[in-house]
């Protein structure tokens, strides 16, 4: 197929060979500058004659990693087929042997912070089959006399696939379940962030501070025991799960001196341990860390990547995970300074696709991912939260040739958020979307343009279409955009004007020409149709009626199984019918309501029981408007109308402007909240209906939503895709 010198330039095997001196030279400096086993090596008869357990190291180095495969040791603890090592391999791993996947990084911490499902003596080995848990199968592996990462490293051994333990460093998931939670942490209250009943703004109470010496200490002896114990060619140390480790920043604060310090410290000490076991084993045991893709970030965070790069204390470092910060090309020039393999983290979105033509989680969407990241020069692809050994995705994302003739399919952002969330850098360190030089536009955080107003949004993409069209491919680019209002829309593609094909359910088509679009960085510039005055006269923005559930941009909050989103007799039934924690259910739309602008949504519901809520904030802020059997209320400000809310559909509209809140029951003024709009509302900016909360039950029939704010007329942006089909080839 595809041979062009455009896409050689960044195959690993090139790459690998020609900087191969420069790699050594970088390593070997960086490493003689390092204090390992207790003693400084001398930096130049280092250099002058490196050891043959160093050149060994390079040998490793060098290994092909087209694709590495995090896997979280889910299979042993949940989705094996059968209590046996076949069973467990079975869920996720053979099948990996036919793939691109060269390496797996098996990952045993359960959720929390030393607590593991391999064997161990200093930490908790996980055998509880309570729960969730009751398929857990690390009890009877045990029995039969291995474990999960044993069974795992037997497996690698057989297939030639390279296989790194990886450790999380602040695994945070025992926050919301309990049930995870370590004796350790429980018999060590004062090295947590918090309590459940006092919790930090930042990350998760139930993190531990990685200023206190017993918890380093302890890491430590975790990460060496397995070092010790078991035949893996590398350990992983994952700061991205998750990105919060001292008191300080958990309160709202950024890393001192001291505890970046502290930190770089506790590196070195693993460095010195997996040299010195290393040595003692007659083969190195390679060091890799997955981190933010943001020196400054990471710094606020505790983690001072130049140094522990500088010093040649890490030797792979994979980016991004919940969101990320800069293009690859950043991470990639990082790491060739220093003489570091770097490789790109591609996590599950977490963007539902809601009917949408374009998914984040489609196959398309991750070649388009890998073929960006492989035009950037990394080493290879890192997956996390991924699987399924049988996607096809396998045999393509791993070179960047293959992918250069299969269909890709670009979003301005497929990880990331602007509200408070995980996807939010803001979630674990304050400040910290400030070093943010990616978009963030999703139907879950869409952009307003005033009338007339102008934005550009960058778009990263691996292709060079005229050279895919020498090779004699068939590339058509498409530029998709999806608006609310934007009728009239003009959009530019790195200055030139492209031409609207078409348009279907709120998506505009673009054609792209081969000349408008360059590999790395272009730019979309958006401008909104002129000003124009709207009334109350004027129509809604949003109508959605149950002729279907919601589609995308509308999202959905939850899909548990005791909650209920079904059509019946010309309505939506939404329902929860549980109590335990994750059990609710909300639609949600992301309308970016103005503050100082009135913005209404109407509502048609019959409720049927318990506690529903239709759900208004513009940024500023937020009101529950409550609705159950015998009246209506503002969650917040208590106010109410008594009422007979069940006795047939009613219309319930909610105006708000400014503080001012009013609720209209069938067209009738009942609740007057002038001066109680006032709760804040974190920067969520949508409209939400559904039923009750985790505790509480609620059934409602939502028959109609209808959405719209007054003033000066603009356009929504929720998503931009851009896609490279090969029709010729179909």
């Amino acid at each position: 197929m595809l041979r062009a010198e455009a896409n050689r330039a960044f195959r690993p095997e090139s790459r690998c060979l020609a900087a191969l001196q420069e790699v050594f030279d970088v390593r070997a400096a960086a490493l003689a500058a390092a204090v390992l086993t207790g003693t400084i090596i001398s930096a130049i008869a280092f250099a002058q004659e490196p050891d043959p357990f160093e050149r060994q190291r390079q040998r490793m180095l060098q290994r092909q990693r087209r694709v590495i495969l995090n896997n979280d040791g889910g299979d042993a603890i949940m989705t094996a087929r059968e209590p046996t090592p076949e069973g467990m391999l079975a869920a996720r791993t053979i099948g990996l042997e036919d793939t691109h996947v060269d390496t797996i990084f098996y990952c045993t911490n359960r959720g929390t912070f030393s607590r593991h499902s391999h064997r161990s003596d200093v930490s908790e080995t996980f055998t509880s089959t309570e729960g969730r848990y009751h398929n857990n199968i690390v009890g009877a592996l045990i029995e039969q006399g291995t474990d999960p990462l044993q069974v795992m490293v037997d497996w690698c051994r057989e297939h030639d696939v390279e296989i790194f333990w990886s450790e999380r460093m602040n695994d945070m998931h025992d926050s919301s379940r309990p049930e995870n939670l370590s004796d350790w942490k429980k018999e060590h209250p004062e090295y947590l962030m918090g309590t459940p009943d006092h919790r930090p703004p930042y990350g998760a109470w139930s993190q531990v501070d990685y200023a206190e010496k017993a918890v380093r200490d302890r890491m430590l002896r975790i990460i060496e025991e397995v070092c010790l114990e078991y035949d893996v060619d590398g350990i992983e140390m994952d700061f991205f799960r998750h990105p919060c480790f001292f008191r300080s920043v958990a309160w709202g604060g950024h890393a001192t001196e001291e505890e970046i310090a502290t930190m770089t410290g506790f590196v070195r000490r693993v460095r010195e341990m997996t040299e010195r076991v290393g040595r003692e084993r007659g083969r190195p045991i390679l060091v890799a860390i997955r981190v933010t893709d943001s020196v400054p970030l990471a710094l606020a965070m505790g983690l001072d990547l130049e140094t522990w790069l500088s010093e040649g204390l890490v030797d792979i470092v994979t980016g991004s995970g919940y969101f990320r910060i800069n293009p690859w090309r950043y991470l990639v020039e990082l790491g060739r300074r220093h003489g570091v393999r770097v490789y790109a983290g591609l996590s599950d979105s977490r963007i539902d696709a809601g009917g949408s033509p374009f998914n984040r989680r489609a196959q398309d969407s991750y070649r388009a991912r890998a073929y960006r990241a492989w035009q950037a020069g990394v080493d290879g692809i890192y997956l996390f939260n991924m699987f399924d050994p049988h996607k096809a995705m396998l045999n393509e994302i791993g070179d960047p040739e293959v992918l250069a003739a299969l269909d890709r399919t670009y979003f301005a952002t497929v990880r990331g958020a602007k509200s408070r969330s995980y996807g939010n850098p803001e979630f674990w360190v304050a400040g910290g979307s400030q070093w943010r030089n990616v978009p963030v536009l999703s139907p879950e955080d869409p952009m307003s343009l005033a009338a007339g107003e102008s934005c550009s949004i960058p778009l990263f993409v691996g292709d060079d279409l005229a050279a895919l069209r020498a090779e004699g491919l068939q590339p058509r680019a498409t530029c998709h955009l999806m608006a609310g209002g934007a009728e009239g829309i003009t959009m530019r593609l790195n200055g030139r004007e492209l031409a609207l094909e078409s348009e279907d359910e709120g998506w505009l088509h673009f054609a792209v020409p081969d000349a408008a679009l360059q590999p790395g960085e272009n730019l979309v510039e958006l401008v909104a149709p002129p000003a124009h005055e709207r009334d109350e006269a004027g129509g809604w923005d949003v109508e959605w009626t149950a002729e279907a559930v919601p589609q995308m941009p509308w999202g959905r909050t939850s899909n548990r199984q005791a909650t209920v989103a079904q059509l019946q007799d010309g309505a939506l039934l939404v329902a929860d019918r549980g109590t335990e924690a994750g059990d609710y259910l909300y639609f949600n739309y992301p309308w970016n309501a103005q503050p100082d602008q009135r913005a209404e949504a109407e509502a048609e519901v019959r409720v049927i029981s318990g506690w529903n809520n239709l759900t208004v904030s513009n940024g500023a802020h937020t009101e529950r408007v409550t609705l159950y059997p015998d009246h209506i209320g503002t969650y917040y400000t208590g106010l109410r109308y008594d009422m007979d809310t069940t006795d047939a559909f009613h219309t319930y509209r909610v105006v708000v402007q400014g503080d001012d809140i009013r609720v209209y029951v069938d067209g009738e003024l009942q609740i007057d909240g002038e001066g109680a709009f006032t709760q804040p509302a974190n920067g969520r900016n949508d409209v939400r209906f559904g039923a009750a909360n985790s505790p509480s039950l609620g059934e409602a029939l939502w028959r109609a939503i209808r959405l719209r704010t007054l003033g000066i007329s603009g356009a929504q942006i929720y998503d931009l895709v851009l896609t490279v089909r090969f029709p010729g080839d179909a």
